[in-house]
């Protein structure tokens, strides 16, 4: 699917946890992702690439595209959780395939508030024998980010396994 970048079946309850990110941006809730925030996450999904990663290829696909694909595979195929303010507006999401995680995104007006923090701990607790990515070798603040939580580096690839064949990485946390 995605560098990282209704709930799956058997993706497990709604019950939403509550984190606090920073004092600014307030109280913010990570809960399961349901199909009504398909065009919510897709939105997030591309002002986040937009946004925070200049150096990948001008998007081609619609919004509407990209939420068919949240929909129909995104929240099929993975656990999906969302990160919501105070007053409903999503700011984040993140997708765990099996132990792979498949996609960490936030609004870029969300960053360094800890609500990534937030939605990688829900990931973790999800994942008690470790947890994978990929992630571009250009995405220093992702890699930087990763590593603060524990994630070491496991091999380097030069872009063939992606879509966008840009170098990436695989990085890894075992608890």
């Amino acid at each position: 699917m995605g560098l990282t970048g209704g709930a799956a079946p058997g993706a497990g309850g709604s019950v939403a946890r509550v984190g606090e990110s920073d004092e600014a941006s307030g109280r913010v809730i990570v809960r399961t992702a349901a199909a009504a925030d398909a065009d919510v996450i897709a939105r997030v999904h591309m002002d986040s690439r937009a946004g925070t990663m200049p150096y990948l290829p001008p998007q081609v696909r619609t919004h509407g595209e990209v939420a068919r694909w949240v929909r129909e595979i995104v929240l099929e195929e993975c656990r999906v959780w969302v990160a919501e303010r105070d007053g409903g507006a999503v700011v984040g999401y993140a997708a765990l395939d099996g132990d792979m995680l498949d996609a960490l995104y936030l609004r870029p007006e969300a960053r360094r508030q800890g609500i990534g923090t937030l939605l990688l701990d829900e990931v973790r607790r999800h994942s008690p024998g470790g947890l994978s990515l990929h992630v571009f070798q250009q995405n220093t603040e992702a890699r930087a980010f990763y590593a603060r939580h524990g994630f070491t580096v496991l091999d380097t690839n030069d872009g063939e396994r992606n879509m966008e064949k840009l170098p990436d990485m695989t990085l890894r946390w075992t608890p």
